[in-house]
C-alpha cells in the first residue's frame, strides 16, 4: 500500500472528504444507505477542546467534604459546618503526588450532593465560612489552585447540582417553586464586588440563580478551568425542581472557553464506577434528537456506537468517555484499616484499559481528615507513575527504518488504510523485546474509523499473529506475551471509510507477580487463582492462566495478617468454613499485590424461600456461590428468608449486587432473625449506598453477635427507585 503524508495548514478548519462536510454532529437522514451512514459516522471529529482533553490522558478527581469528617458517602444536607474540622491542609501534597503518578489535571469537588462548599461563596453560609477551617476564612479551592499552578497542573471543578441542604433547609431554593423571572449573573453581593465585569441575562428560577452565581464563583476566581463536572446523582427532589443546562452551558462556554464539560456536552459518563472499559469504546456515537437540543442524554450503559446503533441513529454526535473510578472503597475517605484501597497492580491495568482504550482515566484520591492524600494512596500513585514513565517513555521503535509518517511523532500526519484495509511493516535495525503495541487515529483530521486491527511479528521466518482488538480512536494499548523481533506488522481488518494510523509506537512492561483471585465453593473449598482478567491474552485463556501459576510461589493467610514470604504455601484448594483470606504471590524476589477475600458461613446445606421470584431468576440462585447468577423478586416490597438449617452465630452480611443487572438493586432494607420462622427480632436497618454506578460488595456489621437459624432480608427502599429486589449473593459473617 502507498503511505501518504498529509500536510495540514489549519488543523481545525473545516474540510469536505467525499462531498460530506467533518464536524462534530450529523444528522441521518430518512432515506440514507447505510454505506452513506457509516461515510457520515466517519466524518465525525472532536471540537478542539474535546481534542485536547483527550490528549489528558489521565487526571486525578478529589473527593473531600463534610463527608470526610462524618464518614459517609452521601451527606444529608443536616450537617452542622462546625463538623468540618481541617486543622492542616497540604494541597502542594496533593498536586505533587498526581504530578508524580503522570497525572495532568485536578477535578475538585467545590460542593457535593450535601451542599457544603469549600470556597468563599457570596451566596450561602453551609460550608468553610461557617467552620472552625482556618476561623471561617479558608477557602480550599483557592489553595488548590495556587498548587496546581506552582506543579503545572490543570484544574476542574465538580460543582453538585443536587443540593439537599437547599432542599432541607426551611428557606432553601431547590424545589421552592418560585416563579422564571429575568435574573441578572452575578447578583451583586454588597462588600465582595467581582474582578470580572462580566454579566448574563436569564429567565431562571431561585436554585438555578443560586447555581449560576456559584458557578461564576468558581470559573472567574480560581483561574483557568479546563473541566466542568456534572453527575446525574439525585439523592432527594422536591418541587418539580429543574435544571437549565442551557444557561449552565452558556455560561460555562464564556467564562471558561477552554473547559469541556463532563455529563452533558462534552464528555459523557463511561457507564459504570468500578473502573470497568469497553472492548470497544466509540467516541462516535448516536442520538434520537438533536444533540444541541437535549436536556438528557440516552442511558450510557452498553453499545453506543457499533455499527448496528448507527444505522438505527437520528444524529452521529462526538462524545468521548471518560473511565472514573476511585482508589479507595468509596468516594470520601473514611479509615485507614478497613477502607480498601486498590493496588497499584489494578490502577496500572485499568490505566492501560482506559487510556489504553480510548477514554479518559479519572482516578479519585480522597484526602483524609488531616487534609493530605494518605501514605498508602500515594505509595500506590507513585508506583503507578513510575510504572508509566518506564514502560511508555521508552518507545522501541525510535530506531526504525524508513520515514513513514506513523514513526515521525506528528500527530497532524498519517497514513491510509484504504477502504478499511492496510498492512504497515516496520522494520528494525536489531531485534527489540516488547510486549505492548500502541497506535493511535488521527481522529482530529480523519475520524474515529479503525473497526477491527491486528499485530503481527516476524518469528522463525514467518508472520504470527501476537494481539488483536476492535477500534481504536485516541490510542489503543494492545498487551501480549513478550517476544523478540526485528520485524512488526500492524494490519487493519476492518473500517469506515479510509481509516487513518497517525502514531505506534512498542514497549516493553517488565512483568510482574499478577493479581490474585480468591474464591469458595459451596462446600468452602477454597481456590487461588491468577486473575483473568490481568491480560487481553484471550487465545491463551485458561492454558496461560495454569501456565503462569505454575511458575509461581503463592502464599496465603487466614489469620488476617499479610502474607510474606514464611507464610503457606498454596498447592491445592483447602476447605474453610469461615473467615477471611489473604493471598499475595511471588516471583523471582518481587511480592505481588495483597488480595483478600472474606468468606462466611458454609452454604450447602441452606435452602431459601422468597415467596415469589421472577421465573428467570430465581430464589436459589442468591445462595449459590456463584456471583454471575442472580435472584430477582419481581414484585414490591420483596423479602427473602433463608434457613440455616441450624442455628448459627453471626456477626454481618455481605450483600453483592449483580454486575450487569440494574433492576432491584437494594439500598435500604432491614435485617432480622429467627429460631423458629414464626418469632422475628429486627437486627439492622442498613443502608448500603450507590449501588447502580458502583455494583460491588456491601459488608455491614452488627456490632455483636446474634444466633439464629432463619434470616429474613426486607428491602425497604431500592435504588433508582425500584420496587423488585436483587440479590447475586449473600453471605453471612460468624
Amino acid at each position: 500500500m502507498m503511505i501518504k503524508k498529509l500536510f495540514i495548514l489549519s488543523v481545525w478548519a473545516l474540510f469536505v472528504v467525499t462531498g460530506l462536510k467533518a464536524q462534530r454532529t450529523i444528522k441521518v437522514e430518512p432515506g440514507d444507505s447505510k454505506e452513506t451512514i457509516i461515510e457520515k459516522a466517519a466524518n465525525v471529529l472532536p471540537t478542539k477542546n474535546q481534542y485536547e482533553y483527550k490528549k489528558l490522558e489521565y487526571n486525578c478527581f478529589i473527593h473531600f467534604g463534610i463527608n470526610t469528617f462524618t464518614r459517609k458517602e452521601w451527606g444529608n444536607g443536616f450537617e452542622d459546618p462546625k463538623i468540618f474540622d481541617l486543622q492542616e491542609l497540604d494541597t502542594d501534597q496533593w498536586c505533587r503526588t498526581a504530578k508524580d503518578a503522570g497525572m495532568k489535571l485536578i477535578v475538585f469537588t467545590a460542593k457535593h450532593h450535601d451542599g457544603f462548599c469549600l470556597w468563599q461563596s457570596r451566596y450561602t453560609q453551609h460550608g468553610v465560612m461557617s467552620s472552625p477551617f482556618r476561623n471561617g476564612k479558608g477557602d480550599i479551592l483557592k489553595e488548590l489552585s495556587k498548587s496546581c499552578e506552582k506543579y503545572g497542573l490543570k484544574l476542574g471543578v465538580y460543582l453538585s447540582p443536587a443540593d439537599l441542604y437547599q432542599i432541607e433547609n426551611k428557606n432553601g431554593l431547590y424545589g421552592n417553586l418560585s416563579k422564571y423571572t429575568e435574573r441578572i449573573i452575578p447578583r451583586p453581593v454588597e462588600g465582595r464586588p467581582f474582578a470580572n465585569k462580566t454579566t448574563f441575562k436569564f429567565k431562571v428560577d431561585d436554585y438555578n440563580e443560586y447555581f449560576l452565581n456559584q458557578l461564576f464563583e468558581l470559573l472567574t476566581e480560581y483561574g483557568p478551568i479546563h473541566e466542568v463536572w456534572f453527575d446525574g446523582a439525585h439523592p432527594k427532589r422536591k418541587g418539580g425542581q429543574e435544571y437549565n443546562y442551557f444557561a449552565w452551558k452558556k455560561l460555562i462556554k464564556t467564562l471558561a472557553p477552554e473547559a469541556v464539560i463532563f455529563g452533558k456536552e462534552d464528555v459523557r459518563w463511561c457507564g459504570n464506577e468500578s473502573g470497568g472499559t469497553r472492548e470497544s469504546e466509540w467516541d462516535v456515537v448516536t442520538f434520537d434528537e438533536d444533540p444541541a437540543l437535549a436536556n438528557s442524554f440516552p442511558d450510557m450503559h452498553g453499545d453506543w456506537g457499533s455499527r448496528e446503533k448507527l444505522f438505527k441513529a437520528k444524529y452521529l454526535h462526538y462524545l468521548p468517555a471518560e473511565t472514573n473510578t476511585s482508589i479507595r472503597e468509596g468516594w470520601f475517605y473514611r479509615d485507614e484499616d478497613k477502607q480498601r484501597v486498590r493496588s497499584p497492580d489494578d490502577v496500572f491495568d485499568i490505566y492501560e484499559r482506559a487510556v489504553g482504550g480510548n477514554s479518559t482515566f479519572l482516578l479519585n484520591v480522597p484526602p483524609n481528615r488531616k487534609g493530605r492524600f494518605s501514605d498508602e494512596d500515594v505509595r500506590v500513585l507513585k508506583e503507578v507513575g513510575k510504572r508509566i514513565r518506564e514502560t511508555y517513555g521508552t518507545d522501541l521503535l525510535a530506531n526504525a527504518k524508513g520515514e513513514s509518517p506513523i514513526l515521525d511523532n506528528d500527530e497532524n500526519s498519517y497514513v491510509l488504510a484504504k477502504n478499511g484495509n492496510g498492512k504497515f511493516e516496520i522494520d528494525l535495525p536489531k531485534p527489540i523485546t516488547l510486549n505492548r503495541f500502541m497506535l493511535q487515529e488521527a481522529i482530529h483530521l480523519k475520524g474515529q474509523r479503525i473497526e477491527k486491527h491486528a499485530l503481527d511479528a516476524w518469528l522463525n521466518g514467518a508472520w504470527e499473529q501476537v494481539a488483536e482488538a476492535t477500534s481504536v480512536g485516541y490510542k489503543r494499548i494492545l498487551r501480549f506475551p513478550e517476544v523478540t523481533t526485528q520485524k512488526l506488522r500492524l494490519r487493519v481488518v476492518e473500517g469506515r471509510s479510509d481509516p487513518s494510523v497517525s502514531k505506534v509506537s512498542a514497549h516493553y512492561y517488565t512483568p510482574r507477580p499478577p493479581q490474585l483471585s480468591i474464591r469458595r465453593g459451596l462446600d468452602g473449598q477454597v481456590t487461588i487463582e491468577a486473575k483473568k482478567d490481568n491480560f487481553s491474552w484471550k487465545k491463551h485463556g485458561i492454558d496461560f492462566q495454569k501456565n503462569l501459576m505454575n511458575k509461581l510461589v503463592v502464599r496465603y493467610t487466614i489469620d488476617g495478617t499479610g502474607p510474606t514470604a514464611q507464610s503457606k504455601v498454596y498447592t491445592q484448594p483447602f476447605v474453610l468454613p469461615s473467615g477471611e483470606v489473604k493471598a499475595r504471590a511471588f516471583d523471582k524476589g518481587q511480592a505481588g499485590s495483597l488480595a483478600e477475600a472474606e468468606f462466611g458461613i458454609i452454604k450447602k446445606d441452606w435452602t431459601v424461600d422468597a415467596g415469589f421470584s421472577d421465573e428467570k431468576y430465581t430464589a436459589n440462585l442468591a445462595i449459590d456461590g456463584d456471583v454471575s447468577t442472580f435472584w430477582n423478586s419481581g414484585k414490591e416490597l420483596p423479602v427473602l428468608i433463608i434457613n440455616l438449617q441450624k442455628a448459627e452465630p453471626i456477626s454481618g452480611f455481605i450483600y453483592t449486587p449483580p454486575v450487569d443487572f440494574k433492576e432491584g438493586l437494594i439500598e435500604k432494607g432491614t435485617f432480622s432473625i429467627s429460631n423458629d420462622g414464626e418469632e422475628w427480632d429486627d437486627i439492622k436497618t442498613f443502608d448500603l449506598g450507590n449501588l447502580i454506578n458502583d455494583p460491588t460488595p456491601r459488608t455491614v456489621r452488627f456490632g455483636k453477635i446474634v444466633n439464629a437459624k432463619y434470616v429474613k432480608i426486607k428491602m425497604l427502599n431500592g435504588a433508582g427507585g425500584t420496587t423488585s429486589a436483587t440479590i447475586a449473593e449473600i453471605d453471612l459473617l460468624d
